[in-house]
């Protein structure tokens, strides 16, 4: 079983787990084989990681290769997005997501 984001499954994944949206209601069963159309419903109800069955997502070799980044230049980027997302749930899906997103950005524009 292995916990996989979003962004990084791939039709044909089968669930090991069922997924659920943030009030409980399951909106796939486990033992599911995932499609195209199931990333979008996930995106939909603020899904942002399911668990699957196997040991883990090879890395795409098309894919953009982050670089690695400062912890200190993560935590100062990741204090000054806190600041400004203050009046959001940060624990609500949608911008859990985008404070990640944002303090990935800023940490990577300022090294």
């Amino acid at each position: 079983m292995a916990v996989v984001h979003i962004d990084n499954l791939a039709p044909g994944m089968i669930l090991s787990r069922n997924v659920c949206d943030r009030s409980g209601r399951m909106l796939l069963p486990s033992g599911a084989e995932l499609t195209e159309k199931h990333f979008s419903i996930f995106r939909m109800w603020g899904v942002l990681e399911v668990e699957i069955v196997g040991e883990g997502v090879a890395e795409d070799p098309e894919a953009p290769q982050h670089e690695e980044v400062d912890p200190e230049l993560l935590r100062q980027a990741r204090a000054e997005v806190e600041r400004l997302f203050v009046h959001n749930d940060p624990e609500h899906p949608a911008v859990k997501e985008l404070l990640r997103i944002c303090t990935e950005r800023r940490a990577a524009n300022a090294s």
